[in-house]
């Protein structure tokens, strides 16, 4: 247990926080509020793009590159997990009609987002030779 988790006053507290901040986040980002959606964020911030070998450093960057974004977009979460300072989010991003499934992996540093990565992948066609073991996901 670090430091900061000792002074809380209540065990899980934090968490609760961090969560509550969370659902805020996606909720301010699926309704294009970007000042809500970039209070998670330290002033330094780094965010990653992996897949395209893009880094976006600090808030104001994040904030102008996502505001900049062309196509219409909407976030529907999947489910978050984590705790302490490492959160995950799966999420469906939707750019113009067409889904993104998409992974942010957000590292916490004093209760605000210090770094960010974030993957997409497209949906594909499931082979039918593997129908036998698997069942169907509604979409």
């Amino acid at each position: 247990m670090d430091d900061r988790q000792k002074n809380q006053p209540y065990p899980g507290v934090r968490d609760q926080e961090i969560r509550a901040a969370l659902d805020q986040h996606w909720a301010a980002s699926d309704s294009n509020d970007f000042e809500t959606e970039h209070r998670i964020y330290h002033e330094d911030t780094v965010l990653e793009y992996p897949q395209s070998g893009e880094r976006t450093r600090g808030r104001h960057n994040i904030q102008n590159q996502r505001a900049s974004q062309p196509s219409k977009k909407r976030f529907a979460v999947r489910r978050i997990i984590g705790g302490g300072d490492l959160w995950i989010t799966e999420f469906t991003l939707t750019y113009d009609g067409k889904p993104s499934y998409t992974v942010s992996i957000m590292e916490f540093k004093d209760d605000k987002v210090a770094r960010e990565t974030q993957y997409f992948a497209d949906p594909f066609v499931a082979p039918t030779w593997r129908a036998q073991w698997v069942e169907r996901m509604v979409k």
